[in-house]
């Protein structure tokens, strides 16, 4: 396994700050993954500012499992980016 050039710092501060928007998923050059997570977001949105706010809830809740997870993932260093390259944490050896 190799180590991504991404840098750790920032896709772990993006991926809190900006989780359910996926705007770390972009950063990491996972543009699918990205999508869908900016599309989950605005649909739940879409579906509370409707009458279906328990859709919209839950929407926003699979989304907001799915950043965590990412999240858990970025800070283990067992994360890749696009290329397949683990985003390491900083003194992370690879195997």
């Amino acid at each position: 396994m190799e180590s991504s050039d991404k840098k750790y710092g920032v896709a772990v501060a993006l991926s809190g700050v900006f989780g359910l928007l996926g705007i770390h998923h972009f950063y990491l050059g996972r543009f699918f993954h990205g999508l869908v997570d900016l599309s989950l977001t605005l649909t739940g949105v879409y579906f509370l500012m409707g009458e279906q706010e328990i859709l919209g809830w839950g929407i926003l809740a699979v989304d907001y499992i799915h950043t965590v997870v990412v999240m858990i993932m970025l800070l283990i260093g067992v994360y890749k980016d696009s290329q397949g390259k683990i985003v390491t944490y900083p003194g992370q050896k690879i195997n």
